[in-house]
């Protein structure tokens, strides 16, 4: 059984691509690029995962992210944070260092703004074009083939991938320059983040109020205070159920970059800072790969 979702794809030129890093949304995203007709050769740091991908999808793996792009149109990466793009991107067996003048890399990682437009000059610098282009949608997305991506980078670039990250994704939005994706992750980031804990805070009024939550949310659901994580994340909020999702120490990392952002920027994020706090809380509760509603674990015994 395939581990990603059936799919309708749009008909786009076949091309060679690259995909650096197979974890949660990497090992499915390019499983769609296989699916959707594209040839491609993957990376993984460990490199099981890789070999596992390519007996599942065909493809081909590489040993190095140099040799997966040395033949590539389009280059994707989907990492953990800025300094694993960097080891993948830059020196000697860096994906740049096996790309072609006029071919393009794409990074879906949820990294720093200040990264994406460090890599977007070093590519520059060998005439690669860079795009910045993180994602929302979370495992169920990336299985799905319905991820929203945010980009940053040249209108030129972004139009040479557009069609091809179809494949993987239901919008693909160009913001800005180079960091603007990054930025736009950050803003999502923040807004779950505070939903979250206003979610976690009405579910367990609610219960010591002593109502059926579930019923509860189902009438809420139908009004103003109807959200994504009430929808996907209620039920499961207050039956206790974690083991599933975006975990703690992932969004963690992500308010790590937008408590620095707003450091440079000049934001006041005061409900931000209180939650990423929280979510140390969880992590210190054991919660590390808890899904990120488990925020309500810190207010019910």
């Amino acid at each position: 059984m395939s581990s990603i979702a059936q799919k309708n794809y749009l008909p786009t030129a076949p091309l060679n691509v690259a995909f650096l890093g197979l974890g949660v949304m990497g090992y499915p995203m390019a499983g769609h690029l296989g699916k959707a007709g594209h040839r491609v050769a993957v990376y993984n740091r460990t490199a099981a995962k890789a070999e596992a991908w390519v007996k599942e999808f065909d493809g081909k793996s590489a040993a190095t992210p140099r040799e997966a792009a040395q033949d590539a149109d389009i280059v994707f990466s989907c990492v953990g944070n800025d300094n694993d793009l960097r080891s993948v991107v830059l020196g000697e067996h860096g994906a740049l260092a096996g790309m072609k003048p006029g071919t393009l890399f794409v990074d879906h990682t949820t990294a720093s703004a200040q990264v994406a437009r460090e890599l977007y000059a070093a590519a520059k610098e060998l005439k690669v074009d860079f795009v910045d282009a993180p994602v929302s949608g979370g495992s169920n997305g990336a299985i799905n083939g319905n991820l929203t991506v945010m980009c940053g980078g040249q209108q030129a670039a972004f139009a040479a991938m557009e069609p091809v990250a179809g494949a993987y994704a239901q919008a693909v939005t160009l913001l800005g320059e180079p960091g603007a994706g990054q930025l736009c992750k950050m803003v999502n980031q923040t807004c779950i983040a505070g939903m979250l804990q206003g979610l976690a805070e009405a579910i367990a009024f609610g219960r010591n109020a002593g109502l059926d939550m579930e019923q509860v949310l189902k009438v809420i659901g139908k009004g103003a205070a109807q959200s994504w994580q009430m929808d996907n994340r209620g039920v499961t909020m207050a039956q206790g159920k974690f083991d599933f999702g975006f975990a703690v120490d992932w969004m963690r990392k992500d308010l790590g970059l937008v408590l620095e952002e707003a450091r440079r920027n000049g934001a006041r994020l005061p409900v931000t800072a209180l939650v990423d706090q929280f979510y140390g809380d969880v992590q210190d509760k054991g919660g590390n790969r808890w899904d990120t509603s488990s925020l309500i674990t810190r207010l019910i015994d």
